[in-house]
């Protein structure tokens, strides 16, 4: 009878281990190959690819960052105007030219630039030119305990205009840019963050690294702009760096506490790589 006891819970137990799911610790996405979702900002001119979050099949991995995704506007057209009440959203142009309408605000707009969206500011996109304007489009949650400040006018500035530089224990083979930080930060283009910790580029030299490293308090997520190498997404039981063949339009979306970094191809056809990176705080008030 022992023995059948035995056997009847081990049999309970593997049933329950076939039928239990683990969240993955990190998500990849390649743009090319994410089909187009209706969104609030889509129009018959304006389509959104979702990458995390919003629209995307495991929204819920990702949970301080409310969506990431790619507005294409095409000729003519514009995004469906859009406010949050508790979502700060970014913008970054990746290529086309335009105007981002802010409240009662517009700006011109070119590859390259860079807008801090306060939350409950209506905003969007629109273009005029021959053609489409395309932009990554960012949004973070703004937890219910911490308080918003009156939004200001616009927050804009251009990549072009922020220094590279050599950023804490990285080794000088990738230089950043540092676009936007928190509320707080004395050292980014821009700081104006509730959530959002970081918004930055980094530049490769070819051979290149950011020493694989992980952050204990917030979510990442990385696309690859140019180049090619190996992107680093958590490690195996031994501990050794999981790397993947990375191209332009990939992008990982990384959970706390797992490792992130990149490694830029080495000889051949090699050339600089650039990833656009933001970083945002973990809601620790809704742990999984």
């Amino acid at each position: 009878m022992r023995e059948l006891s035995i056997s009847l819970v081990v049999f309970a137990a593997s049933l329950f281990a076939a039928d239990r799911s683990v969240d993955p610790t990190f998500l990849f996405r390649q743009l090319s190959k994410v089909a187009p979702k209706a969104a609030d900002v889509s129009g018959q001119k304006c389509e959104y690819r979702p990458l995390f979050a919003e629209g995307d099949s495991e929204a819920r991995i990702a949970r301080g960052v409310a969506r990431y995704g790619e507005i294409t506007v095409r000729a003519g057209g514009a995004s469906t105007p859009v406010s949050y009440p508790r979502e700060e959203q970014i913008y970054y142009v990746v290529s086309g030219s335009g105007k981002v309408l802010y409240g009662d605000e517009t700006q011109a707009v070119r590859p390259g630039d860079f807008m801090y969206l306060a939350p409950a500011v209506k905003h969007g996109l629109s273009t005029d030119g021959p053609a489409p304007l395309k932009a990554i489009v960012m949004g973070f949650k703004i937890p219910q305990n911490k308080e918003i400040p009156a939004p200001g006018k616009l927050q804009k500035a251009n990549a072009d205009e922020v220094k590279k530089q050599v950023v804490g224990n990285h080794p000088p083979s990738t230089l950043f840019q540092l676009m936007i930080g928190d509320v707080k930060s004395t050292r980014d283009r821009i700081a104006a963050g509730l959530t959002v910790t970081s918004l930055f580029i980094m530049e490769f030299a070819v051979g290149g690294t950011n020493f694989p490293h992980h952050h204990d308090r917030e979510e990442e997520i990385y696309l690859l702009l140019d180049g090619t190498g190996d992107m680093v997404a958590g490690p195996g039981m031994d501990g050794v760096e999981g790397k993947f063949p990375a191209k332009p339009g990939d992008a990982y979306f990384y959970r706390l506490n797992t490792t992130v970094g990149f490694y830029n191809k080495k000889g051949g056809d090699s050339k600089i790589a650039r990833i656009l990176a933001v970083r945002s705080l973990y809601p620790f008030g809704d742990r999984p």
